[in-house]
């Protein structure tokens, strides 16, 4: 999944859970707590991956052998500051990221690719990038993964600002803007 898209499933999820657990649309810093955790994974690897530590780049921050530990830190952090719903809101917002990394690879069937999970003890191959999910053959086309986070971008993009784009302002505020 594209970067960009996580920090999108991201604010869904987050956006979900605020209304089901305070019956309205979520405020701001655990938004932010979120998007930080749905960023997390990518923010890791992919500059481990560009710079020749790692060969690809989903491993250290996409490996479960890292996640849970840091959830359960950070979730106990903000638990001893009675901040206890960013320690969810980041949950929610890195576990949307790694769940997310995994449909593309059961629909294409590369199973293999999904070493990322268990990064280091099993191994993570070269991705072998955009997935295809079907073909229109009437109008000649293939229907890919890049379709689907389209229309899941637009989708949470137009939740976000229903919500009031949730988080802008405090960042705005935070850049003296």
């Amino acid at each position: 999944m594209q970067p960009v898209v996580h920090l999108v499933v991201g604010y869904i999820c987050y956006a979900a859970y605020a209304r089901w657990r305070f019956d309205g649309p979520p405020a701001d810093a655990p938004v932010l707590a979120a998007l930080v955790g749905a960023a997390l994974p990518d923010l890791l690897d992919k500059p481990l991956a560009a710079a020749g530590v790692v060969g690809v780049g989903r491993t250290v921050g996409h490996s479960l052998l890292f996640v849970v530990p840091l959830v359960v830190v950070v979730w106990f952090s903000a638990r001893a500051r009675d901040r206890e719903v960013l320690g969810v809101a980041f949950a929610i917002g890195i576990g949307s990221h790694i769940a997310t990394d995994i449909p593309w690879h059961v629909l294409a069937g590369d199973y293999h690719e999904l070493g990322f999970l268990l990064w280091p003890i099993t191994p993570m191959p070269e991705y072998s990038g955009v997935k295809g999910l079907g073909t229109l053959p009437a109008l000649e086309v293939t229907i890919t993964t890049l379709w689907l986070e389209a229309v899941i971008f637009v989708a949470g993009v137009a939740l976000w600002w229903h919500d009031g784009r949730t988080g802008l302002e405090a960042i705005r505020r935070r850049l003296g803007r």
